[in-house]
């Protein structure tokens, strides 16, 4: 089949929309606790980190880099152990060892109780969701949200005109086209090159599939253009998931009323608000935690450890 690697028992492929169902079926018998369980956030980075699935039995697999192939922790029903071994055997023909990019607490005390000592695990802080309470960032109550509200007023003060809208096919073009004006924009402040880049393939998948993902999207009209927008859609029942949200930094209040509106529009009937995680940048670390987390998901690496070989072992 084109297009499909071949390895083991497991056949790894680039992810497609026609994956969305199964892959949502298996993502749904879990816990789906974070961004690297949607389906979504999946499909609009797959070209840019690579990103494969196969299917194992009621497992889905999820791979990055089949160069240098690390794995997100698999999620579906059945057996556990199968799968595992499945993975190692990919690895193994691949010329490494079995390692997750992307393992969370429950699954981390699974794989230490199938495999003790058999892992290192590591704790990738950078790598951790920032989950909000959502009717919180709406009211933007409390002391500690005071200089939001704060933010916010001004900007209503200063664009009496603005508004929210819906991304619909008669704007998502003009949003695309602010996406573009904000790159160049992020660019030109220092930001890096190629995170942007890969931020805007990203959306550059997004805005070209956005209707046939059924994603949400809302923007920020002030002063006669679009100054703000976001794109999100949800987790699980739960939790809703906000993937990108983009503002001009030169325009005051921008990302506080995107965050504060979007979330008023298209997750207020859910308990809490993933806000993904910060990259290890320091300011946007800043950023998510000045907004009061009301937990953050903790994320590991895991690398299977290789047995010495025969001779050093007795050396």
């Amino acid at each position: 089949m084109k297009g499909v690697t071949v390895i083991s028992s497991l056949q790894f492929k680039l992810i497609e929309l026609s994956d969305r169902d199964w892959m949502e079926e298996c993502f749904r018998a879990g816990h789906r606790g974070s961004l690297e369980y949607s389906f979504t956030n999946l499909f609009v980075w797959r070209k840019v980190l690579n990103i494969q699935a196969a299917r194992f039995g009621g497992y889905a697999v999820v791979m990055a880099n089949c160069e240098n192939p690390t794995y997100v922790f698999p999620m579906g029903t059945g057996p556990l152990l199968p799968v595992i071994e499945a993975m190692q055997e990919d690895a193994r023909e691949r010329g490494v060892p079995l390692r997750f990019n992307t393992l969370l607490e429950e699954d981390r005390l699974r794989l230490e109780a199938l495999y003790p000592g058999k892992f290192e695990i590591t704790p990738i802080r950078h790598a951790y969701d920032y989950v909000y309470e959502s009717q919180k960032l709406i009211s933007l109550s409390g002391k500690k949200l005071s200089q939001k509200r704060n933010n916010i007023n001004k900007f209503v003060k200063e664009y009496r005109d603005w508004q929210f809208e819906t991304i619909d096919g008669s704007n998502i073009d003009e949003v695309h086209q602010m996406a573009h004006r904000w790159r160049e924009l992020s660019a030109a402040a220092g930001g890096s090159t190629e995170s942007l880049d890969d931020e805007i393939c990203a959306l550059e998948e997004t805005f070209r599939h956005y209707f046939e993902l059924k994603m949400d999207g809302g923007f920020i009209r002030a002063g006669g253009r679009i100054i703000a927008f976001s794109i999100g859609d949800p987790l699980n029942d739960d939790v809703y998931l906000v993937q990108f949200e983009k503002a001009f930094q030169e325009v005051p209040g921008a990302y506080q009323i995107i965050n504060q509106q979007f979330v008023e529009h298209f997750a207020a009937n859910y308990k809490f608000v993933n806000r993904e995680d910060d990259t290890g940048d320091e300011g946007l670390r800043r950023a998510k935690l000045s907004y009061d987390p009301i937990y953050l998901v903790a994320k590991y690496t895991a690398e299977e450890v290789q047995a010495a070989p025969e001779a050093e072992a007795e050396a």
